[in-house]
């Protein structure tokens, strides 16, 4: 599919007609639920404690989230490779 430079202006409107902000919410929880186990398997590798494991990786995946979130905003306003 191609499209025209013009159609796809990168404004939040138009993108949210492409991508709603709630898929982008949506795509973050998944994506941080797997990263959240593998930080699981890896902090309890290392510690070998299922309670600090567990404190680590719960942390690990509010941070991340709420990044994740924000830097899919910031990318969706870039023109560049669309």
């Amino acid at each position: 599919m191609i499209f025209n430079k013009s159609e796809n202006k990168g404004s939040f409107e138009e993108d949210k007609k492409s991508e709603r902000p709630i898929r982008s919410v949506v795509k973050a929880i998944s994506w941080r639920l797997v990263g959240t186990l593998d930080t699981l398997v890896i902090s309890y590798f290392i510690t070998q404690k299922i309670s600090l494991a567990a404190s680590i990786a719960s942390l690990e995946v509010m941070t991340k989230m709420i990044l994740y979130f924000f830097h899919e905003r910031v990318w969706n306003t870039i023109k560049w490779g669309k």
